[in-house]
C-alpha cells in the first residue's frame, strides 16, 4: 500500500486519458486531504476523478437546498463522512431522557438527506460507517443501556446496513473495519483532530481512498471475477508429490489448520460467485488425488472451475485459463507461495492481481483480508451457480472438438431461449449483469436495482431478458436489452450486454430477430444502435455492422420493413 505521500505525487501526473467520474464529497470535518487521497489514488485504478469538495459541515445545507454548488455540479457519485466525534459532540448535548433515541433519529435524517438527493440527482451514494468511539461512562455496562453512546454508536452502524439493503444506490464503506485494522491511535490523532478538525489521519487515507476506490471500480465494473490457486503449501502443507497424500498438511492440527481454514475462505469465495481455478506444477492425477481421497481438504473438484496440472510455464497455463473462462486478467487473482512464480506471472501477464503472500501460511488469512480483493456491490442467487456454469462449459468445449462441423454441434445442443420483459424476479440478475459486462457491452452503461426500477416505470422503455439453455446444463439470464422510442417510428437500443460464454452460439441473430419482431409488432419503422467504446470492448466494434446495419453519423441504422429473420440455431422456450 502506497503512502499518502506517494499517492499525492499523483496529482501532478497527467488525467487527459482516464475515465471521467464527476465525484461529491460532503463531510462534517475537514476533508482536503481525503478528497487529495481519492484523487491520487484514482489515477493508479484508471480514473479521473472530478471532486468537488463542499466547505466542512455543510452538509445539511448543500443536501436541502435544490440549488445548491452540489447540484449544480451534478456528481455520479456523492461520498458523505459523517464522523464519530461529531455524532459523540450531538450526543453530549442530548437529554438524558433522548440519549437513546440518538440512532434512529441519524438514521431518519440519513433517511431524508438520501430522498432529497434521489429527487435531485441520478447518482450513488457512498456513505463511511461510523469508527468506534468508548466514552467510558458507563464503562462495561454500556454495553447494556441503551442510554449509553457506546450502544447508541453501535445500534446505528448496525441500522446503516439494514438502511443499505433497503436502499439500491446507497453504500457503505467500513471505516470501522479500518480502524480496527490499523489501530486506533493510527487512525484519529487528537492532537490533530483538535487543532484542525481533521479526524482520519495521514497514515489512514491511503486505506480509506482503497476501499472507497474498490467500491467505484465495482460500481464501474472494474472487479476480481476469478481466483487462481497454487497447490502445494498454498492449500496445503508440504509437496504431494515428494510427501504423498498421507504427509501432506492439513487438518485441525498444527500448520495444517491454517491451510484448512484457507481453504474454507475460498470455498465461500466460490458460494458468492468467484471463480476458482487451479494452476500447478504438478502430474495432473497426483495434484488431483488430495481433492478426491484426503478425509480433511475442504475444497473438492467440483469446486473448480478449470483444473489445469502440468510441468508448463504457469504464465502460459493461466492464459489457457483465461481463454477458457473468457475473462479479462484485471479480473483475476493469482496466489501462489513462490515468489518465483509469482514475479513471473506479474512480469509476463499485465493486469493480473498476484499478492506478496506472506512467508508464514498461518497470516495468508488476515494478510488477504486487508487487501479487501473481492469488492462486490450485488449479490444474487445465479451467483451460487457460476462454479456449475463454467464446469458445464467446459464439458460443451469438449464436444465440440469431436464434431468437424460448427453447424452439426449448434444444432447438436437443442437450445431454447426464454425471452421476458424485467421483472422482480430477474430484476436483481439484470442489474448485476450490467455491473459484470464489460466486453460485450455496447453502451457499457451501469445500472443499479434502483436504476432498474425507474426503466421498468418508464412508457419510452421497452426491456428485454434472455435466457439460454441447452441439453447440458442452463446458462441462466445471458443477455439484457433495453429500447427506447426516440422519434415515433424510431426505436433506440439503448443498452445491448450479453454474457461472453455464449459467445458463437448465434445468440445475437435470435436478439436481433426478437426486436425486429417486436418493432414492427408496434409499427416501428427504424432501429438505431450506437456503439461507445471502451477499453474493454473492442470485440464488439463490428457489432451492428456485422448485423446488417448502415453507418448514420455517430450511429447505426436497421430498415426493419426490409429485415430477413437471420440464421440462429436457438428456438424460443
Amino acid at each position: 500500500m502506497k503512502t499518502f505521500q506517494q499517492i499525492k505525487k499523483n496529482l501532478k501526473n497527467d488525467f487527459s486519458s482516464l475515465k471521467k467520474i464527476k465525484v461529491a464529497v460532503l463531510g462534517d470535518t475537514a476533508t482536503q486531504f481525503l478528497t487529495q487521497a481519492l484523487k491520487g489514488l484514482g489515477f493508479d485504478k484508471g480514473f479521473d476523478l472530478q471532486i468537488w469538495e463542499s466547505d466542512f459541515n455543510q452538509i445539511e445545507q448543500q443536501v436541502s437546498d435544490p440549488n445548491s454548488e452540489l447540484y449544480d455540479f451534478k456528481p455520479e457519485i456523492v461520498i458523505v463522512f459523517q464522523s464519530s466525534h461529531k455524532l459523540l459532540s450531538k450526543y453530549n448535548k442530548l437529554k438524558p431522557e433522548t440519549c437513546s433515541s440518538l440512532a434512529n433519529d441519524e438514521i431518519d435524517s440519513i433517511g431524508f438527506m438520501l430522498e432529497n438527493l434521489s429527487i435531485q440527482l441520478d447518482a450513488k451514494i457512498i456513505y463511511y460507517n461510523y469508527t468506534e468511539i468508548d466514552d467510558a461512562v458507563f464503562g462495561s455496562y454500556a454495553l447494556k443501556t441503551e442510554s449509553s453512546f457506546l450502544f447508541q454508536l453501535r445500534k446505528l452502524n448496525f441500522e446503516l446496513m439494514q438502511f443499505a439493503t433497503e436502499n439500491a444506490n446507497f453504500y457503505l464503506c467500513d471505516l470501522s473495519t479500518i480502524q480496527n485494522q490499523i489501530g486506533k491511535s493510527n487512525f484519529f490523532q487528537s492532537s490533530i483532530y483538535i487543532n484542525t478538525e481533521m479526524v482520519l489521519s495521514l497514515d489512514a487515507l491511503p486505506l480509506i481512498a482503497s476501499r472507497t476506490l474498490n467500491i467505484i471500480e465495482s460500481l464501474n465494473g472494474n472487479f476480481k471475477k476469478c481466483v487462481i490457486l497454487d497447490l502445494d503449501n498454498t492449500i496445503w502443507g508440504g509437496i504431494i508429490g515428494d510427501d504423498g497424500i498421507e504427509n501432506i498438511q492439513i487438518g485441525s492440527l498444527g500448520i495444517g489448520k491454517a491451510f484448512s481454514e484457507f481453504q474454507y475462505w475460498i470455498k465461500k469465495l466460490k458460494s458468492r460467485g468467484i471463480i476458482i481455478a487451479v494452476c500447478s506444477k504438478n502430474t495432473e492425477s497426483v495434484a488431483k488425488e488430495p481433492f478426491e481421497k484426503h478425509p480433511d481438504m475442504v475444497l473438492r473438484l467440483d469446486d473448480i472451475s478449470v483444473f489445469i496440472a502440468n510441468w508448463e510455464n504457469k504464465a502460459d497455463n493461466i492464459r489457457q485459463i483465461q481463454n477458457i473462462l473468457n475473462i479479462g486478467f484485471d479480473s483475476m487473482v493469482f496466489l501462489d507461495d513462490n515468489p518465483f512464480e509469482r514475479n513471473i506471472v506479474r512480469e509476463n501477464i499485465p493486469g493480473i492481481t498476484v499478492p506478496e503472500l506472506p512467508e508464514d501460511p498461518a497470516d495468508y488469512l488476515e494478510y488477504l483480508y486487508t487487501l479487501n480483493l473481492f469488492e462486490t456491490v450485488s449479490f444474487s442467487g445465479e451467483d451460487t451457480e457460476r462454479t456449475k456454469m463454467y464446469q458445464i462449459e467446459a464439458k460443451r468445449a469438449n464436444i465440440q472438438q469431436k464434431f468437424t462441423n460448427e453447424e452439426d454441434f449448434l444444432k447438436s445442443l437443442n437450445m431454447v431461449s426464454l425471452v421476458e420483459p424485467f421483472n422482480k424476479f430477474n430484476n436483481p440478475r439484470v442489474a448485476q449483469l450490467s455491473q459484470r459486462s464489460n466486453q460485450f457491452n455496447l453502451r457499457t452503461i451501469r445500472y443499479t436495482d434502483a436504476d432498474i426500477e425507474k426503466v421498468c416505470l418508464s412508457d419510452q422503455h421497452f426491456t428485454f431478458t434472455f435466457t439460454l439453455e441447452d441439453k447440458y446444463g442452463d446458462n441462466g439470464l445471458i443477455c439484457v436489452i433495453i429500447l427506447k422510442q426516440e422519434m415515433e417510428h424510431t426505436l433506440f437500443v439503448d443498452t445491448w450486454f450479453m454474457s461472453c460464454r455464449v459467445l458463437k452460439r448465434t445468440m445475437e441473430n435470435f436478439v436481433l430477430n426478437t426486436l425486429v419482431n417486436f418493432g414492427l409488432e408496434h409499427n416501428f419503422t427504424t432501429l438505431k444502435g450506437e456503439y461507445i467504446p471502451t477499453p474493454k470492448n473492442e470485440m464488439v466494434a463490428n457489432h451492428y455492422e456485422n448485423l446488417g446495419f448502415q453507418k448514420a453519423a455517430h450511429f447505426w441504422e436497421l430498415d426493419l420493413k426490409n429485415y430477413s429473420n437471420k440464421k440462429t440455431y436457438i428456438s424460443k422456450k
